[in-house]
């Protein structure tokens, strides 16, 4: 028997966070859309997930997986916290090879993508939205608040993509 995406249950912050702190609700919502893309792999096989379903893209569920993996590194570890952990997927010479997943291994890339965000949430833990640090490419002063708003809106635009992608594999369709 081949290997099924896990599915997920998704906790939606437009109704457990009515009232939060904008910290609470910021993670409310990071976490929503983190599930988002994770409940749209959800049952399906290793092969569908590599599927690119919308040409001439070269996007797949799984390399959104990757990508977003890649995301969550380079701006809550490397660029905030200063740590030095490279690429996961990417390399110097190749910025977008998340997205070549021909050969790659669907269920190591999920549990990867999890314990990125399980490594994340232990970096921003107990960190206000206010700190700031140098971002080492731009070399200009950035707060933890605007790496949550870009994340937040990376996270929402490539859920976008995500959901054509799961209608163009099985039809299932749902937001």
């Amino acid at each position: 028997m081949s290997w099924i995406a896990p599915e997920i249950t998704r906790v939606h912050p437009q109704f457990a966070e009515l009232v939060g702190d904008e910290r609470s609700l910021a993670d409310a919502w990071l976490d929503f859309h983190r599930q988002t893309l994770l409940w749209k792999c959800g049952g399906l096989t290793a092969e569908q997930l590599k599927l690119r379903q919308v040409a001439p893209s070269n996007l797949s569920l799984l390399g959104l997986v990757r990508h977003m993996a890649e995301v969550e590194r380079d701006w809550f570890r490397t660029r905030f916290a200063g740590e030095r952990v490279g690429y996961l997927y990417c390399t110097d010479d190749d910025l977008t090879a998340e997205f070549d997943v021909e050969t790659a291994d669907a269920e190591s890339d999920l549990a990867t993508y999890a314990r990125e965000i399980e490594l994340v949430r232990r970096t921003t833990a107990g960190r206000s939205l206010d700190e700031t640090f140098t971002d080492p490419r731009r070399e200009v002063e950035m707060s933890l608040r605007w790496v949550y708003s870009v994340m937040i809106q990376e996270y929402a635009r490539h859920n976008g993509h995500a959901d054509l992608l799961r209608e163009r594999v099985d039809g299932a369709v749902g937001h």
